[in-house]
């Protein structure tokens, strides 16, 4: 029973962990789901470039004001523009070239009629006002929103967190994964005493005697729910890291009351930084820094401004989420928030249907962490030990267009199914160069679950379309059924979806050779009845 207890515990924080929770076990969709989710006639016609966020927060009132400024490239003519900006905020005005525009609301999704022509290749600008008591973060980042909390001093303590749910909580843009602006600006006016932390570098501060104003640009292509605003009594510290770009600038922000601890507990930063260089190709975002900024909860993977909250711990929370003892070796949020930076906001899904792809490297990555120091052995431990918290409820991949995401096993049953892989490909080397690829091949790029698919059966050699079909897109774990009499070893794959015919490794007397097993029975003369299966691949057996 206790052993049961500790399973399930695993299992309830796995299937709240990093994003929210109220995107799972959706079945029936809403009109609303399908604006947010889908590329509508009102998107697909144009292409963001840059933003200009501009936000007031007033910590007194839990409330925001503000403006956005949205250039745009026109990929075909079209009069209506959807931007997207969730109850209860609201859009107070939106004009171009000086003339206000009309707007229609239809839930979260606004229409705006253009005056201006829309002529295909021009770059145009849009510039939306808005206020509002944005929707508070209750169980931040599961519910998402705004967290207005306090520190330790009784001084304001605050932070957005948006994803799944969706940036437009907080703030009016072009809601949907598949578009991603190239650059922008952020611009955040907070009270005087605290200082505003947001995306990439810190540009501007503009002096005011009432508030203080920090202007921030990141350089680079962003998703939505990447964009944050952390407002604290904060205190800075940096240095910088010789990776595989050259110099690397490393900010940490955090309370002025846990400067000491974070000195020495952000150790793991640039440990990772060079574990991760060595897996998956250089940071992604040089010209952007890299920033850990404490935060009243968990953590995020906010891009090169990755959020705190793990109370200066080892794993998670304090707790190991591998039962293995090796996930202690490790900040579980400093490990996985920061590896999105390769896989999510480096490499993102067009659609949150294939958020698996952010969250099963990601989730990987820990294991890969471990191998880099501590060794293969430890890193198999890791992630065979995380198979405890996958339930197999439903499939990894979501359904598309309507901003739903599959199963939170998308997290562990997606690293095991990556350990697997790593397998079949034989070679340590190869693998490594093919994450790295990943990372080259799709640097800055929305993906397809089909394009990544496509990438590593071409970069194997190996034909994985029935590998995926049985790990994405079922909840059947391939099972090896077997029998041994009188010297003859008899065996097959069951649970399996059509044509799966996985190679697997095997102990049989003494000595590991690979069996080729499909659904037909299939025999082989053993000397006795020492038989085990290798314990990376994933998958059940069934002795008969």
């Amino acid at each position: 029973m206790k052993n049961f207890l500790l399973a399930f515990s695993a299992i309830l924080l796995i299937s709240t962990c990093h994003s929210q929770g109220l995107l799972q076990g959706k079945e029936k969709f809403t009109h609303q789901d399908t604006l947010r989710g889908s590329i509508t006639p009102e998107r697909a016609w144009w292409d963001l470039t840059y933003y200009f966020l501009d936000v007031k927060v007033l910590a007194k009132k839990k409330y925001i004001s503000g403006s956005n400024t949205i250039q745009y490239r026109v990929l075909k003519p079209f009069q209506v523009m959807q931007i997207d900006l969730q109850e209860p905020m609201r859009i107070t005005s939106v004009y171009q070239d000086n003339k206000k525009l009309k707007v229609t609301r239809d839930g979260s999704a606004h229409f705006i009629t253009l005056i201006k022509p829309q002529t295909t290749g021009t770059i145009n600008t849009l510039y939306v006002s808005y206020d509002g008591k944005p929707k508070e973060a209750i169980n931040a980042p599961w519910d998402g929103g705004f967290s207005w909390k306090k520190d330790q001093n009784g001084k304001d303590f605050i932070a957005t967190s948006c994803q799944g749910l969706g940036a437009s909580v907080w703030w009016p843009n072009k809601d949907h994964m598949y578009d991603e602006v190239d650059s922008m600006h952020i611009r955040i006016t907070a009270p005087k005493d605290l200082i505003p932390v947001s995306n990439g570098r810190l540009v501007h501060i503009q002096d005011h005697p009432k508030a203080n104003i920090y202007t921030w640009f990141v350089n680079n292509p962003i998703n939505n729910y990447g964009v944050n605003v952390n407002i604290g009594d904060y205190t800075n510290f940096s240095e910088v890291f010789k990776g595989e770009k050259g110099d690397l600038d490393m900010n940490y922000y955090v309370l002025k009351e846990n400067l000491e601890i974070a000195k020495d507990h952000f150790k793991d930063a640039p440990k990772m930084m060079k574990a991760f260089e060595h897996w998956f190709g250089p940071y992604p975002f040089y010209e952007d820094s890299f920033k850990l900024v404490e935060v009243p909860y968990l953590g995020m993977e906010h891009q090169s401004s990755v959020t705190y909250g793990n109370q200066y711990k080892q794993g998670y929370l304090g707790r190991d989420l591998s039962g293995t003892g090796w996930g202690l070796k490790f900040d579980f949020i400093i490990i996985h928030e920061a590896g999105h930076e390769w896989f999510a906001n480096n490499i993102t899904n067009k659609d949150i249907a294939d958020m698996w792809i952010h969250e099963g490297f990601t989730s990987y990555s820990e294991n890969l962490f471990l191998d880099y120091y501590y060794g293969k052995d430890a890193s198999a431990d890791y992630v065979i030990g995380t198979r405890a918290n996958i339930q197999n409820d439903k499939p990894l991949i979501g359904t598309y267009n309507v901003n739903n995401e599959g199963s939170s096993d998308m997290y562990y049953k997606g690293a095991n199914m990556l350990h697997t892989l790593r397998q079949l490909i034989e070679d340590d080397e190869k693998w490594r160069q093919m994450l790295r690829g990943l990372n080259s091949e799709f640097y800055h790029q929305t993906v397809t679950t089909k394009q990544i698919e496509d990438y590593l059966s071409e970069h194997s050699g190996i034909d994985l379309t029935e590998f995926f079909n049985q790990y994405l897109r079922t909840i059947k774990i391939p099972t090896l059924e077997y029998e041994i009499k009188k010297g003859e070893l008899k065996y097959r794959w069951t649970d399996i979806v059509e044509d799966f015919d996985m190679p697997i490794q095997v102990d049989i007397d003494g000595k590991s050779e690979w069996l080729f097993p499909k659904a037909k029975w299939q025999t082989k003369n053993i000397k006795s009845d020492s038989f085990n299966i290798d314990r990376d691949f994933y998958v059940n057996s069934n002795k008969i």
